[in-house]
This record gives C-alpha cells, sequence and structure tokens, in this order.
C-alpha cells in the first residue's frame, strides 16, 4: 500500500510508503491519504503523525507524469482533489504531526505545511519549486505557507522556488524544531508535549488560534471568548481546576 496506517502507542501514523518514487503524490495516493485520514478522524488516537518511506524523502511532491498532457477541468478538479484532502487535517478532532525526513518539495511541502505542528531531521530539504516548472503551488502553498514564514519569505521561496534546509526552515518558522534519531520516535515523543491534555479543549485551542489569521483582532477576542467559555463547560475543566487546588496530575477523560 503507498498508504500505510498504523498504530504507535496512542498514536496514529501515517505512512507515505512509495520510496522507489520519493514517496511522491500520485492522484490515488491523495485518496488514499483522504481515506486514511477519514479513518483517524473517526478513531481514538491521541494525535496524527505523518512521514515518508526510507531515508531520503519525506515527500518529494506531486507524480509530475500525471500532470502533463492534462486539460484545464481535469487539472482544476486534480488541485481541488489535493486542497480537500489536505484540508482534513484542519478538521481533525486530534493535532497532526510531520516528521519531515529528507526532501519535501511542492505538494510534500504542502502536506506538512496543512498539519497542525512541522519537525524536521536534520538532512531535510524543503521547498516550492514549482515555478521552475513554468507552475504555482496548488494544494495548498501559496496560502499556508504566508501564515507561517510570512509574506515576504513565502513570496521568495515561491517566486524562486529555492529550497531551505532544516536549520533555516527552523529560523523562519517553518518548523516547529529540528531533529536527530528514528522519524516515528522524534515524532511521538514531540506528540508526547500535548498528549495528556483534553481532546476537546485542545481542539478549541487549535480552532482559536487558527480563526485568529482570518478575522480583525476584535472579532478574534470574541472567538477566543465564546470558545474558552466552552472550555469551562468541559467536565475536564473542572478536573483540571480540582486537581490544581488538590495539587495532583489531572486525569483528563476526553469530556
Amino acid at each position: 500500500m503507498a498508504i500505510e496506517l498504523t498504530r504507535v502507542d496512542e498514536f496514529a501514523l501515517i505512512t507515505l510508503n512509495r520510496p522507489e518514487a520519493l514517496n511522491a503524490l500520485s492522484f490515488s495516493l491523495i485518496r488514499d491519504l483522504g481515506r486514511a485520514l477519514d479513518e483517524v478522524a473517526a478513531g481514538e488516537a491521541r494525535g496524527l503523525i505523518i512521514t515518508g518511506a526510507g531515508v531520503k524523502a519525506f515527500c518529494a511532491g506531486a507524480d509530475i507524469k500525471e500532470l502533463t498532457g492534462r486539460s484545464m477541468m481535469p487539472q482544476r478538479a486534480g488541485a481541488e482533489l489535493g486542497q480537500a484532502t489536505f484540508a482534513k487535517l484542519d478538521r481533525l478532532p486530534v493535532p497532526s504531526v510531520a516528521v519531515i525526513n529528507g526532501y519535501a518539495f511542492g505538494g510534500g511541502l504542502e502536506l506538512a505545511l496543512a498539519c497542525t505542528f512541522r519537525i524536521a531531521t536534520r538532512n531535510a530539504k524543503m521547498g516550492l519549486p514549482e515555478i521552475k516548472l513554468g507552475l504555482i503551488p496548488g494544494y495548498g502553498g501559496t496560502q499556508r505557507l504566508p501564515r507561517l514564514v510570512g509574506e515576504a519569505r513565502a513570496l521568495e521561496m515561491i517566486m524562486t522556488g529555492r529550497t531551505v534546509d532544516a536549520e533555516e526552515a527552523h529560523r523562519i518558522g517553518l518548523v516547529n524544531r529540528m531533529v536527530d534519531g528514528d522519524p516515528v520516535a522524534q515524532g511521538v515523543a514531540f506528540a508526547r508535549g500535548f498528549a495528556e491534555y483534553s481532546r476537546p479543549v485542545l481542539a478549541l485551542a487549535r480552532d482559536a488560534a487558527t480563526r485568529a489569521l482570518d478575522v480583525p483582532l476584535t472579532e478574534g477576542l470574541k472567538v477566543e471568548a465564546d470558545l474558552s467559555t466552552l472550555a469551562f463547560q468541559t467536565k475536564d475543566a473542572a478536573e483540571g481546576m480540582a486537581a490544581f487546588i488538590d495539587k495532583r496530575k489531572p486525569k483528563f477523560r476526553d469530556e
């Protein structure tokens, strides 16, 4: 299978498994990825980790052979398929972590950008090289990259197609941290930083922060007030505050 969905302890793990093609995103693989994300959404995992098989690439991008010779409408449908699939990561009830091991170019970087967090091995190389093919990113790169690194840096990457290494990606905020060692183990270690907390409250926190990018501050503060009020209504909030008063570790039940 080009997409493998497994479990590592309390986490779902999706592995892009086309190492012979540097885990390139064929349309078939994107559809399989969408089905895997639906399965994760319906499950009880505490988080999702996405990585690529092999040591060379997280994902080298779209399968270019599938893109040639296509008319306008099929090309548009392909872009919408990729965007809709990656958007499922925004709606997951749990946070997602992309472990960028090796190359993450084009659609591969766009997949990582759609995740909640990104960590990178020190040999990682990232970029949106579509301009070199007479194209522009089509799976969300022009929209998500500026939100992460700012308009000026995003425009430079998109309009020159240049590659950034893990150190630069970390410095500009494209990835949360650089890691050494086994990518899956590093992804699990990172995910444990949020896994012990309440799933519904984590979702509220993520929703509040991401919506801040789309509305004026006054509207964002209203969103925060609404969502923080919802958080206070959960049983997990009552447990968390009681545990603080009792000087013990809370036992969240996702309620």
